[in-house]
């Protein structure tokens, strides 16, 4: 009976402490679900994380192997749309939970505890939770570690570091622009108060430690000659190379990040006594900042820095305002709430293709049009990348079951991208073989057939010399949603391959290996 009274006693308090919390979590999750039309199908990038779960490695060239996992535990609750969503929902959720627990311990209380939450929940986040991407885990390790960082600035005790070193590993097999923090982190500290920390023995074993749980995912990348630095080259070459630096910084404020609390956060971290101790966030912001302005990164990259500085600018908000706190919190709220309204049509995949069409030049003023091609389209690059999959992937399956059965084993199915090979692995897995594409991690991941007879091409009519090594060539369909980056997509069969095509197939498949164009 004393344990069950214990038992009870834990949990009134646990109730009575965290409900306030505990409801925006759950606001959390059922607003992520509720902002996205129905019409809007999978994004390209969440095709290819979902196939990861199927080629098991220690790392990808696309992305380290953390969202691999996630797939994983997708696929065991059965793959459907609903746990897709789910996980980057969670983690949005989580990093509510850190910046929450910042508030405290950086002596805030509950007004600025509510206002953390709704500036997280009501933000341009809402909208990076929305993707099975590594983006949401990103922004969560990025908050913990600020978290884990302050506690122990505030207690001395090793087991935050510790602590700091396994949520920065795992941060590291998510996504490896955590460096940057981790480069801002040894930065800030060196300018700042805290740098007894480099004489402290623990700091070093931090290190340790980080590198030995990560040691799977360097062993990797040197076995595979660092196609990280390649991969990197690709992504400059191919998308940063279009982001203008100014743009990179005008884009924190079009997104609302630099709002209020970010600027009280600024104020306070330099003029507020009790904030002495944290100051290394700002520094922390300020040198990611300068580094990813010069390394012309996308925008989103720097978004784990704004969840501590929305919780640090609150606790300063609520001692500013202390007086009216019961009026000035209650209409911090609602400003941010209207203010979500009032944009969040653009942010979120919630109007059809065909109203934002309607209302273009709305769109295209506030820059939402603009594509990593650095050119404006007819809808949100993202949006555009989330319709047209099933058509896809329907008709490709339409074209394999045209293929006799006794054929069906030596028949490739092959795509232009990663996107196509993902949707149709997605969509029609079960009913078809896999696919595949010399395209990012799908290169790696083809299987070598002794003679492919048969082909199934997805994407641009193939060369005559390539028609002309089949004695048989049809297109089978059309992508026809007009709204869809692979609007006029087409699905092709080619029957009965000649002698020689297994030959070449193999050895240009080589040559873009050894050329890395794989991008």
């Amino acid at each position: 009976m004393k344990n069950r009274k214990n038992v009870l006693d834990w949990s009134s308090y646990f109730i009575t402490k965290y409900w306030v919390l505990l409801l925006f979590v759950i606001l959390k999750l059922v607003i992520q679900f509720l902002f996205v039309n129905p019409i809007y199908e999978l994004h390209r990038d969440e095709f290819l994380h979902l196939d990861q779960a199927f080629h098991t490695s220690a790392g990808y060239i696309s992305v380290p192997p953390f969202t691999s996992w996630v797939s994983k535990i997708v696929y065991l609750f059965g793959g459907s749309l609903f746990w897709i969503r789910f996980f980057p929902a969670l983690f949005g959720s989580f990093t509510i939970v850190f910046a929450w627990h910042i508030v405290v311990e950086t002596g805030g209380k509950l007004y600025a505890q509510i206002l953390t939450a709704v500036f997280l929940i009501f933000s341009v986040f809402a909208r990076m939770n929305v993707l099975f991407q590594p983006n949401s885990f990103d922004i969560l390790a990025w908050t913990a570690l600020f978290f884990l960082l302050i506690k122990y600035i505030k207690t001395k005790q090793d087991k935050w570091l510790i602590l700091f070193s396994i949520v920065a590993a795992l941060g590291l097999y998510n996504k490896y622009t955590i460096i940057f923090l981790i480069v801002g982190f040894i930065a800030s500290l060196l300018v700042s108060e805290q740098r007894t920390i480099f004489r402290k023995k623990a700091f070093y074993i931090t290190i340790a430690l980080c590198l030995f749980l990560f040691a799977p995912n360097i062993i990797w990348q040197i076995n595979n000659h660092f196609p990280v630095i390649r991969h990197m080259e690709a992504l400059s070459r191919s998308q940063l190379v279009n982001i203008n630096r100014v743009d990179f910084l005008f884009e924190q404020i079009k997104f609302g990040l630099i709002g209020i609390a970010a600027i009280a956060s600024f104020w306070a971290l330099a003029f507020y006594k009790p904030f002495k101790p944290y100051r290394f966030i700002g520094w922390s912001y300020v040198v990611v900042m300068l580094l990813f302005t010069i390394c012309r990164a996308k925008s989103y990259y720097a978004f784990g820095l704004y969840p501590v500085l929305f919780a640090v600018g609150s606790v300063y908000l609520e001692v500013v305002l202390k007086r009216w706190n019961k009026v000035a919190v209650p209409l911090l709220v609602v400003t941010t709430i209207a203010i979500f309204f009032t944009i969040v049509r653009f942010s979120m995949p919630i109007q059809s293709p065909s109203v934002i069409v309607a209302n273009r030049t709305t769109y295209e003023r506030i820059g939402l049009l603009r594509w990593e091609d650095g050119q404006n389209h007819c809808l949100p690059q993202d949006f555009a990348d989330m319709i047209g999959w099933k058509e896809m992937a329907d008709k490709s399956l339409k074209a394999y079951k045209m293929i006799p059965e006794n054929e069906v084993v030596s028949t490739l199915i092959f795509c232009d991208n990663y996107g196509q090979t993902g949707a149709l692995n997605y969509y029609n897995r079960g009913e078809m073989h896999e696919a595949y594409a010399c395209n990012t991690d799908y290169i790696y991941w083809l299987p070598h057939f002794k003679k492919i007879e048969n082909v199934i091409l997805v994407g641009k009519q193939p060369s005559k010399e390539i028609i002309d090594m089949f004695k048989d060539f049809k297109v089978i369909g059309t992508v026809e949603n007009e709204f869809s980056r692979e609007k006029d997509t087409k699905i092709f069969l080619l029957l009965k391959a000649k002698s020689n095509f297994t030959e070449w197939f193999y050895t240009m498949v080589e040559e873009r290996k050894r050329k890395y164009d794989i991008f």
